[in-house]
């Protein structure tokens, strides 16, 4: 599925959508890899995500403390994790970072920024979201509108 942001209201409505058609998995955490260049609209995202689950702590990006996580209060959920693999060289050291408690646990979202750096971790089925700005070149599009290419497992 494609869907085509404009603006922040539009991310917003995006992220609603998609979380109304996730459901989590039986056995383990649900991942969703965040898959973009840099300042694309990641974070901006994932910001949306945790707005719409109610989150009252302000989001930003992990880049610096690479895993954030938060308390949710859904049936479905019970804690988001927020986590950004940008500084991280391969999947040991996310390990290192108790990845394995954290997906482990099928009342775990977790959101995963740069995913492709911690690629081998993440389960073969994992939601991906692919993030790009649209070119000023096409008809009728200006600059800062996202393109979301979505691809659920």
């Amino acid at each position: 599925m494609i869907k085509i942001s404009k603006n922040t209201e539009d991310t917003k409505k995006i992220a609603k959508d998609f979380l109304a058609e996730l459901y989590p998995r039986s056995d383990k955490a649900t991942v969703v890899g965040l898959y973009g260049e840099l300042g694309v609209g990641k974070t901006t995202f994932t910001q949306a995500i945790a707005k719409e689950l109610k989150i009252k702590r302000k989001v930003n990006s992990p880049t610096y403390v690479i895993i954030k996580n938060y308390e949710l209060k859904i049936n479905n959920f019970k804690k988001l994790f927020h986590i950004d693999a940008y500084r991280l060289k391969n999947e040991k050291e996310l390990i290192h970072l108790g990845w394995n408690e954290i997906i482990s646990n099928k009342e775990h979202l977790i959101f995963i920024e740069w995913p492709e750096n911690v690629i081998k971790a993440l389960p073969k089925k994992h939601h991906q979201i692919h993030i790009s700005h649209l070119s000023t070149g096409q008809a009728g599009i200006k600059r800062g509108y996202r393109n979301f290419k979505i691809k659920n497992t």
